[in-house]
């Protein structure tokens, strides 16, 4: 099963700093490849990287050259599929807008956060809305200490924080990312995986 109708974000901008206060955080090459990685297991439509600077943006160009283009295309062609779901865009309007325009709808929006709102979506919740297949999504995760609140209000959809069991709860991106797309579109324990496999050697 795949759902190219579904996107993620990866934000850079607003986002809070350990005092909370909104900063533009810093491009990190290793949450390009595990979260386009991510896109790719999952069959999403694709993954925004959501950055306001120049030059990060064309950071994240040069990286994307180096492997669809370049010499790491030769060294390791298997990453090419993933990366070819990565998109630059400078906000998060962009990054709306070009799914829009594909979609002919703006996406829902699903922000992500380690905070406890009130009335969250849990993850069965999201699991059916985004089976319906009635209109694109657009799942956003922060980096740095997290989406900031001004953008949180805005977001169609807050899921439920991933809680450990103690009092650190500090997940990194990748990690955080990984958890909440598998328990939207994994099943339990890995049951959707299990019936494509049968389908396959059907």
């Amino acid at each position: 099963m795949s759902y190219p109708h579904v996107y993620i974000g990866l934000v850079h901008y607003p986002v809070y700093n350990k005092r909370k206060e909104i900063i533009i955080a810093a491009v990190t090459m290793m949450n390009l490849h595990d979260l386009a990685r991510l896109a790719k297991t999952y069959e999403l439509g694709g993954f925004f990287v959501i950055n306001p600077l120049e030059d990060q943006q064309e950071l994240v160009r040069r990286f994307l050259d180096h492997w669809l283009k370049g010499y790491g295309g030769i060294y390791n062609p298997r990453r090419q599929l993933p990366l070819r779901l990565v998109h630059v865009a400078s906000s998060l309007e962009e990054a709306v807008s070009n799914i829009g325009s594909k979609w002919g709808e703006y996406p829902k929006l699903l922000g992500t956060t380690a905070r406890m709102y009130e009335n969250t979506l849990d993850y069965r919740e999201a699991c059916a809305l985004i089976s319906q297949r009635e209109t694109p999504f657009f799942i956003l995760f922060g980096t740095a200490w997290g989406l900031a609140d001004e953008l949180l209000n805005r977001l169609d959809y807050i899921l439920k924080p991933i809680m450990g069991v103690g009092s650190y709860n500090h997940l990194s991106v990748r990690t955080a990312a990984a958890i909440v797309l598998d328990r939207i579109f994994g099943g339990e324990d890995g049951t959707h995986s299990n019936d494509r496999k049968g389908e396959d050697e059907a």
